[in-house]
């Protein structure tokens, strides 16, 4: 990890503000190297703020995650369901489609879809599908009633975001939106359903940072990395979800799509 201060501020802030909005992490992480010629921030630093995004929404949704948790184990011990307890169930049906796409197909993408032309158009496309969903959507579907079919499609439709520049957040939001949730239920599914694939992301990268071997790390740099991403994820998480009803995804679709141009011009 060689980042001095002011990058790891700039990489954290970037990395805790895209993880849940609508607007494509890869698509705004690849800017710094292109932008200011810096250098790979490393596997070590990537494990911090992915930890830091983790902590975040756990944190933000530590009240709901405990009541689905004890929802869950009572369904399966004493057979007793409710609101909470399907809640959870589809939780997990919709976090196995994308478990079974990172281990499948992840390797492949790292290795030939991370070109700026891939995540520019990719940008645009699913931007251009969150406008149209949110358009056509009816929006009159609570939290509570999303089913094990909704569940699967939202499922489903995360497994695309293993291409570069879709965003996880957008297209479960665009799935959910298009299966007539209204916006702010899209947006805590979505939110909830990141908790598995952060974490799971972020145990892997532990995983590979152990086979590499840590080195000589600046763990004062980290834990700062680590509290900034959080506290920025944080803040996106709780006025997005104070917003949305109101402002609408066109403001991100509109953002999506001159990044998208933005990165196109670039590569070409």
């Amino acid at each position: 990890m060689n980042l001095d201060f002011f990058q790891a501020t700039f990489l954290s802030v970037l990395q805790g503000a895209t993880e849940f909005l609508p607007i494509s992490s890869s698509g705004h992480l690849i800017l710094p190297s292109l932008l200011f010629s810096w250098n790979d921030q490393g596997l070590t630093f990537d494990v911090a703020v992915h930890v830091g995004t983790l902590l975040a929404v756990v944190f933000y949704f530590r009240h709901d995650l405990r009541r689905l948790a004890l929802a869950a184990l009572e369904s399966t011990i004493q057979r007793r369901n409710s609101g909470d307890s399907r809640l959870a169930w589809m939780l997990i049906v919709a976090t196995i489609p994308a478990g079974l796409a990172g281990l499948l197909l992840g390797g492949y993408v790292e290795q030939y879809g991370r070109s700026l032309l891939v995540i520019g158009l990719s940008s645009i496309a699913f931007g251009l599908l969150l406008w149209v969903s949110d358009r056509n959507g009816t929006k009159q579907r609570a939290l509570f009633n999303i089913d094990w079919k909704t569940a699967l499609i939202i499922g489903f439709a995360q497994m695309l975001a293993i291409i570069p520049g879709t965003s996880r957040s957008g297209i479960t939001m665009t799935a959910a939106l298009f299966c007539n949730l209204d916006r702010a239920a899209a947006a805590r599914f979505s939110f909830l359903l990141s908790i598995p694939v952060i974490g799971s992301t972020g145990l892997l990268k532990g995983l590979e940072l152990l086979a590499e071997g840590t080195g000589t790390l600046n763990w004062m740099l980290l834990l700062y990395s680590v509290l900034i991403s959080a506290g920025v994820a944080y803040a996106c998480i709780h006025f997005f979800l104070q917003l949305i009803q109101r402002i609408g995804f066109l403001p991100f679709v509109i953002y999506r799509v001159l990044l998208g141009i933005g990165l196109i011009l670039i590569a070409l």
